[in-house]
């Protein structure tokens, strides 16, 4: 489905099949020399045909064709090796192109996620059921690295680049002062939540993310594009709710923690979830992933505010109430 949001802005719908994200939205500036999509979809045939589709409707032509990709995720980065001509440019931030070029090892997150309490047989199973590993790039990229307030000038857009790391470490914003346009990726989405996720020890990405959000408040922005779902118009207001949420996810844990000391897994198996499977025990194996990187990153926080403590205990990393609070 292509919509038309701006003169030479459109919209292109790609479809994530059993995904709960259902699609990804895929933005294509069209201009008489070069054209630019940002965002793409996974690595499948299902994106490939509807990318495809999508771009003949609008008559763009892919050997005039640059990317930008606000972050390394598999929906938003995938089907870039199956379009990119010897003459485009893909544009990405540094800290997920370095993440890339290093290589995502999976025995290293695994071995994360088993520290948090997630079970062995689950663990078996990540290779070929996480979308995220299964429909990767099929070919290495070369990226130019963009930073904050650089500019990409296409048609009678002038794109300020807006570094807002925390649903990745480098996610980057597109942001037009003029036409008060925002571009968001997965900073801003309207009727779910960015998945704030952490399935390793180097940062604190809620603690980024919530300082991300004040930092884009701060812009005058009246139309937001973002990676997923519906179009959003209140962006101040959408950001209120954000922090609104995640706040309330600190205060749950707080108190699933009063039972007592528990790991990441234990926590987000009582946590709430907007999924549509009656229990924990019922969600997918890739959905449980999500979960518990999600708990992760509230953990860490609330450790970092040193309302919490960590130990290790038996091989596990347990968190309890710090008492002493």
């Amino acid at each position: 489905m292509i919509e038309e949001i701006m003169t030479n802005l459109y919209k292109i719908e790609i479809p994530l099949p059993e995904s709960p994200l259902r699609s990804i939205n895929s933005y294509v500036v069209k201009a008489q020399d070069r054209n630019l999509i940002i965002d793409t979809g996974m690595n499948r045939e299902e994106c490939l045909n509807a990318m495809v589709s999508g771009l003949r409707e609008l008559v763009v032509d892919i050997k005039k064709t640059d990317f930008f990709i606000t972050h390394l995720h598999t929906d938003h980065l995938g089907l870039v090796s199956s379009l990119v001509t010897d003459s485009s440019t893909v544009y990405l931030n540094q800290p997920d192109a370095d993440r890339i070029k290093a290589g995502i090892f999976l025995d290293v997150l695994i071995d994360f996620a088993r520290l948090n309490g997630f079970p062995e047989d689950d663990l078996q199973t990540i290779s070929y059921t996480h979308p995220g590993f299964k429909f990767r790039p099929k070919a290495n990229l070369d990226f130019c690295i963009l930073k904050e307030s650089d500019t990409i000038r296409i048609s009678d857009y002038v794109f300020h680049c807006v570094e807002t790391p925390g649903h990745t470490k480098g996610h980057m914003c597109l942001y037009d002062l003029h036409k008060k346009l925002f571009v968001a990726g997965d900073h801003i989405l309207s009727d779910i939540t960015p998945n704030i996720l952490l399935m390793s020890d180097e940062w604190n990405p809620l603690k980024a993310y919530l300082e991300s959000l004040d930092k884009v408040s701060k812009l005058d922005i009246e139309l937001v594009l973002p990676g997923h779902r519906s179009i959003i118009k209140n962006c101040k207001e959408r950001i209120q709710e954000l922090k609104h949420h995640h706040q309330k996810r600190l205060e749950e844990i707080l108190s699933i923690l009063e039972k007592g000391s528990q790991n990441a897994f234990q926590v987000a198996s009582q946590m709430s979830w907007d999924i549509v499977y009656d229990s924990w025990d019922l969600f997918p194996v890739p959905q449980k992933w999500f979960a518990t990187g999600e708990a992760i990153s509230h953990l860490k926080y609330l450790e970092g505010k040193g309302v919490l403590r960590k130990e290790m205990r038996e091989e596990r990393i347990i968190y309890s109430l710090d008492q002493t609070c």
